[in-house]
């Protein structure tokens, strides 16, 4: 199973109540080639004005593999944040807050 591809959000319902109880958002990644399922998460702590502008705007996620290598792009709205990484190395991932975050994916 993969889960490579391109993906458009259709509904949200919840999101605020959602967004402010979870703090945390995780990716979660299964790669065909080792049977294994990955998972990226990053610490959001999003401001109320971000999550009052996410609750009407609809993005979409894609999600492309190259052997260990992913490279994930959120489109939502005009802003588009793309994050590359290798299973077994550390990343700098960047959340939707412009933060950087280091991760190791194993």
């Amino acid at each position: 199973m993969s889960f490579v591809g391109k993906y458009q959000l259709e509904s949200q319902e919840s999101f605020e109540p959602f967004m402010k109880a979870i703090g945390k958002v995780f990716f979660f990644f299964f790669s065909p080639r080792t049977g294994q399922m990955y998972v990226v998460n990053f610490i959001l702590g999003l401001p109320d004005e971000l999550i009052q502008k996410g609750k009407d705007v609809k993005s979409i996620s894609e999600i492309e593999e190259n052997g260990n290598n992913f490279k994930v792009t959120f489109t939502t709205g005009s802003k588009v944040l793309v994050n590359s990484f290798t299973i077994g190395q550390e990343a700098e991932l960047e959340t939707i807050t412009c933060e950087k975050v280091k991760v190791g994916l194993k």
